[in-house]
């Protein structure tokens, strides 16, 4: 934004000085055409003196006159010639910098669009965390509800000694392990002795 408000002002103090030299320019064109009609004037004059020679001091006069109109003619002429050209080195400046513009204010809103779709990425991953975060808790509860029953089941068992500090998962499986031995070496002593 403070590139734009700064190609902007380029652009206006350009667009300033474009404007201060075609007002100079028109200026420069109408004292040529005055300077013109001041040579055809003076060269009508001059043609008019030249029939009478009473007036041949004026007519040197009139021509040293009609030296230096032309001498300033000439030089209007190569100062109009340069502030044309000055106009359209500005008016290719003015060109390029509104294409700046134009290209940073494309830039900015592509970045913004960029910005936008990040914020929304970042708002669905939010939620989607949130829905994760319950759902572990939700499976955490049920796994700890398990896990206790899965306790409770082992050591309430005939023998069992209930548990005198909080357990391991190791501890409950080596526990589970030894019920299901013991059930298997019962099971296989009651099949040899051909009980049912």
């Amino acid at each position: 934004t403070g590139a734009i408000s700064s190609l902007q002002r380029q652009l206006e103090i350009q667009e300033s000085q474009l404007r201060r030299i075609k007002s100079e320019n028109e200026m420069l064109q109408k004292q040529l055409r005055e300077r013109e009609n001041q040579l055809g004037a003076m060269s009508a004059k001059f043609c008019s003196l030249r029939e009478e020679r009473k007036h041949e001091d004026m007519m040197a006069t009139i021509e040293k006159e009609n030296c230096s109109l032309r001498q300033v003619v000439t030089e209007q002429e190569s100062k109009l010639t340069e502030q044309n050209k000055l106009i359209r080195e500005l008016q290719e400046t003015v060109s390029q910098l509104q294409a700046e513009v134009l290209s940073s204010r494309y830039h900015i809103h592509k970045q913004q669009r960029a910005q936008e779709e990040i914020q929304s990425q970042a708002e669905t991953l939010q939620h989607r965390e949130l829905q994760t975060r319950v759902a572990l808790e939700c499976i955490s509860s049920r796994f700890e509800r398990y896990r206790s029953k899965i306790i409770q089941a082992t050591f309430s068992t005939l023998g069992s000694k209930p548990p005198q500090a909080e357990l391991t998962d190791e501890e409950v499986l080596e526990a589970m392990q030894k019920i299901i031995n013991e059930r298997m070496e019962f099971h296989q002593m009651l099949k040899q002795k051909g009980v049912k």
